[in-house]
């Protein structure tokens, strides 16, 4: 298998597996203890230094079976990163859910560190933005949470460029800790925001980004493009969206673009579209998603495609030739 490569994230120290491993919708979902360590073992096993998290995954039953893995593994801790993130909240108290108010953020750092077993995470962020709390308020209260070393780098998760902006300037003034990463969806059915939106952000604020579905919830594997079979994530009602993509021409031309690649270079349409992620300059790490260890196995062996996707082939994907 070829090595794993690091990435810097965006302009701090800190380097990141550039595949990384994240938990949404499996760990507590479809994965108990025993399935998630596989797993986690497996990407470890590849390379991986980087597992993402968040408190609202599972409603913290996901950062509980990634600590109760963690404690078994035994790893040394400097080895690997955790993150895990705030916003949804998993109480329907009025001030902790859907918020990022000092009171919630303060508390909800102790509530994870708790359920991961861990006296620090390596990266935090604010899930989603909030307009109810002063972003003032907000950036303080991050800004003290790794001041009592309960974090180490905070960041931002589906933020505008405006808002990150916003943020990383109200810190520059304060003398704060500064927002570093932002955590985006990515994937070549939808571009707008790390190729455009946040294109100035790379070079002013030295931005970094930890990516999220690649694979476009599975659309970009191909296995859709005949219909979708009954069971299947894109046949649940909350995953509606994916549906109505497979019916837009763009979009469909694009899955089969992966598809034809794949097919010559001899790999998996989820290889070629993890692939193509990494391909971009300003993505610090590509986070993957599985079920299966199995699974785990066959993304990280993406890191050979990596190294034959030419740019003329990137062109193609994007529709370019």
């Amino acid at each position: 298998m070829t090595e794993m490569t690091y990435r810097r994230l965006g302009r701090s120290g800190l380097k990141v597996s550039t595949l990384s491993y994240g938990s949404w919708v499996t760990f507590g979902g479809q994965q108990g203890l025993d399935a998630v360590m596989e797993s986690m073992e497996a990407a470890h096993s590849a390379g991986c230094n980087f597992f993402d998290n968040a408190e609202a995954y599972a409603r913290g039953e996901s950062e509980r079976l990634m600590g109760q893995a963690l404690e078994h593994f035994d790893w040394p801790r400097q080895n690997y990163i955790i993150s895990t993130k705030f916003f949804w909240g998993i109480s329907d108290d009025v001030n902790n859910h859907f918020t990022l108010n000092r009171k919630y953020l303060m508390n909800g750092i102790d509530r994870s560190l708790e359920r991961l077993q861990l006296d620090f995470v390596d990266l935090v962020y604010c899930h989603r933005p909030d307009p109810d709390t002063p972003l003032e308020e907000t950036v303080w209260a991050m800004h003290d949470i790794i001041s009592a070393g309960k974090a180490l780098y905070w960041g931002t998760s589906e933020w505008s460029a405006e808002e990150i902006r916003g943020a990383y300037e109200i810190a520059e003034r304060h003398h704060l800790h500064k927002p570093v990463m932002e955590q985006p969806e990515y994937n070549l059915l939808n571009r707008t925001k790390v190729e455009q939106e946040y294109r100035r952000l790379y070079e002013d604020i030295g931005l970094g980004t930890t990516t999220w579905s690649p694979l476009a919830g599975g659309l970009l594997t191909g296995k859709y493009r005949d219909g979708i079979p009954e069971g299947s994530r894109a046949s649940l009602k909350n995953h509606a969206g994916l549906q109505t993509t497979l019916q837009e021409a763009d979009a469909l031309a694009t899955i089969n673009r992966v598809v034809d690649v794949a097919d010559e270079l001899g790999c998996k349409p989820a290889q070629v579209a993890l692939a193509w992620c990494a391909a971009n300059p300003n993505v610090s790490t590509v986070i993957t998603g599985a079920s299966r260890s199995s699974q785990v196995v066959e993304n990280f062996e993406t890191m050979a495609v990596i190294d034959v996707l030419t740019p003329e082939l990137v062109s193609r994907l994007n529709g370019e030739d």
